[in-house]
């Protein structure tokens, strides 16, 4: 079926945190960060422009209301400071919230502020994880969340007809670039209580950090999530500091405040994906068959802990999608003056599986044997991947070698590959290159909660712990819950699917949801919503089969008549908790992509005003482009 809201999507009509009306007597807030990765600061001042006319205060740790925490987030371990006290630790750290009567006003206040730093008496920053490594500044990695070791390196390599060592790999940062930008709407309420609409994977946790913040119980907290503009793992961990400093605001103001993030300041505060170093070294057989792996692999964490210490293990589970023979391994996260790096669509497991790419790229070529060769040649069998992956996986369920061969199939791949060779011996100027590449991810379900409410007329309303983030749970969610109430007559199935309405997670109408992230959400807000809808399938089923005899026909509106005037209850919860067998398994998959490659040229020409400057002619069509005109 069509998406749920894709109409509403494409026409604007969806509702997004910032296209809710501003409330009367509105604020808006704009972050001051940090300039500098490590220094102290002694004060901020505003500078006296017509352009700062409008500001109302700032807002820094001095402002926490007393009993509240200086907590911006609290994902594993350590909590993160919500504001630097005397001390930034990161160029991007928070320091202060301008609050002014208009956004333009609050961001032209935070961009032209003027922070006194000190940096007398300060070590000199780390940056780089060599830095970090010479001096020793690490986060540590719990026992329980280290990856495991296979076989033997030192007898692995002694197998080895040929090796590589100590070679390098580095990967840089990422920026989440979601559409929607960092972004919260905080309402004071009545009895000290506060109202946050928010775009967040986990506004669960999100109220805990609040309530935190403000000193209050969790249930002067209503947090409210739609729908998320793009998350990516971005509006996980790293927009609760946001929603946090929001509800700061409109807590010590006792006026609406809202923080909608500029597109400069997010990419600098928000962090990303973790840059790494890697270093390996690797033994081979002439055949292309590797005997065994070593990887020396530093991250670097940033400033504050985050969900790093999750990244060892998704980084060796998806690199262990081949068989190494022997694997063994030394990962270090480093903590640097950068801003904290965080969940980041696949975190670790891209870096894994490239990682892993680039290992058997660099032994084919230095064999000079086709790239797919060794693949195929380094593949699991069922027995090593249950070695690699600890007898996950049942008989029957390894189906990675036969999608392999049906995508080979299915893509013309050894076709295209001969046409490609033959492009390329014709061709000086454009090249191609074709590749099949595997994936094995493991999935790990949690717990997640569900409800389900049939109104007077019918009509059916969903809660679920999973966020819309554009994934489509809704959909899904709708479609499960259709297909589930059907069991009570399959002919009612289809026209169910539109009485069901999904709306958005509160998190002080349905509890323990948790967060939306791992590609298993849309799954396990289904399974909870199946729960809910068998209880309610029992219910109504006996008054059913009454109907039926006294009637010979019914339909849902009149069985839900009946259950109205019979007191039968037509509101369902569920919490799924994945039962320990089934909490994780593996997902296998593949992908064939082709490329061109277009060479240029370049000269150089004189320019009236730069001097030399080059052209480049793309050799791509006719196109002819002046880099600089």
């Amino acid at each position: 079926m069509k998406k749920v809201g894709a109409a509403m999507q494409a026409s604007g009509e969806a509702v997004y945190v910032d296209d809710i009306p501003s409330p009367p007597n509105c604020l808006h807030g704009a972050f001051i960060y940090s300039t500098k990765p490590l220094a102290g600061v002694k004060g901020v001042q505003l500078e006296s422009n017509r352009s700062t006319d409008g500001v109302t205060t700032i807002i820094t740790f001095k402002d926490i209301p007393s009993g509240g925490e200086n907590v911006g987030v609290i994902a594993m371990s350590d909590p993160e400071p919500l504001f630097a006290d005397d001390l930034a630790r990161c160029a991007g750290d928070r320091i202060a919230v301008v609050v002014a009567d208009s956004q333009r006003s609050a961001d032209v206040a935070a961009r032209t502020a003027l922070v006194e730093y000190d940096t007398e008496n300060i070590y000199s920053p780390i940056l780089t994880v060599e830095e970090a490594v010479e001096k020793s500044s690490f986060f540590q990695i719990p026992p329980y969340m280290n990856p495991k070791q296979v076989g033997d390196f030192s007898k692995g390599m002694s197998e080895a007809d040929h090796k590589i060592l100590s070679a390098e790999i580095r990967l840089g940062s990422e920026y989440y670039f979601y559409m929607e930008t960092q972004t919260a709407l905080a309402i004071p309420d009545e009895d000290n209580c506060m109202v946050v609409y928010t775009s967040s994977q986990c506004p669960e946790n999100m109220q805990h950090v609040i309530a935190s913040c403000l000193g209050v119980p969790e249930h002067n907290i209503r947090v409210i999530t739609r729908r998320v503009g793009g998350g990516f793992g971005g509006k996980g961990v790293r927009s609760m500091p946001v929603s946090t400093a929001c509800a700061l605001a409109a807590y010590k103001l006792r006026r609406p405040v809202r923080i909608c993030v500029n597109r400069n300041s997010d990419m600098i505060m928000t962090g990303g994906r973790h840059p790494m170093k890697v270093t390996y070294s690797v033994g081979f057989k002439s055949s292309g068959k590797i005997t065994a792996l070593h990887l020396d692999i530093l991250m670097n964490a940033g400033i504050t802990e985050d969900i790093s210490p999750l990244l060892p293990s998704n980084v060796i589970k998806a690199l262990k999608k081949y068989d190494w023979g022997a694997l063994s391994f030394n990962v270090k996260l480093c903590k640097t003056n950068l801003t904290s790096k965080s969940a980041m669509r696949a975190p670790g497991e891209v870096q894994g599986s490239y990682i892993a790419e680039a290992i058997i790229e660099h032994v084919a070529s230095l064999l000079s044997i086709e790239v797919d060769s060794v693949r195929n040649k380094n593949f699991h069998t069922f027995e090593s991947l249950n070695l690699f992956y600890d007898n996950i996986v049942a008989a029957g369920e390894y189906t990675l070698p036969s999608i392999m061969n049906k995508l080979a199939v299915s893509s013309s791949f050894f076709q295209r590959s001969k046409k490609i060779e033959q492009f390329n011996q014709n061709n000086t100027w454009k090249k191609r290159g074709i590749s099949r590449v595997p994936i094995v991810y493991e999935v790990v379900q949690r717990p997640t909660p569900g409800k389900v409410s049939i109104l007077q007329d019918g009509s059916i309303v969903v809660e679920v712990g999973g966020i819309e983030i554009g994934q489509g749970l809704w959909t899904k969610v709708r479609q499960m819950t259709a297909y589930a109430l059907g069991l009570i007559d399959s002919s009612w199935a289809e026209d169910l699917v539109e009485k069901v309405r999904v709306i958005q997670a509160d998190t002080l109408s349905l509890v323990q949801a948790g967060f939306t992230a791992g590609s298993t959400t849309s799954e396990t807000s289904c399974e909870a919503v199946r729960l809910c809808c068998d209880i309610l399938v029992e219910r109504l089923t006996p008054l059913k089969k009454q109907l039926q005899e006294q009637n010979g026909s019914v339909d849902w509106p009149m069985l839900i008549r009946q259950a109205q005037a019979q007191s039968v209850n037509l509101a369902a919860n569920s919490y799924y908790v994945p039962e320990f067998d089934s909490m994780s398994y593996l997902n296998f998959g593949a992908a064939v992509s082709e490329v061109t490659c277009c060479f240029c040229l370049f000269f150089w020409f004189p320019h009236p005003c730069f001097g030399n400057v080059p052209r480049f002619s793309l050799l791509h069509g006719l196109s002819i482009f002046n880099i600089y005109e």
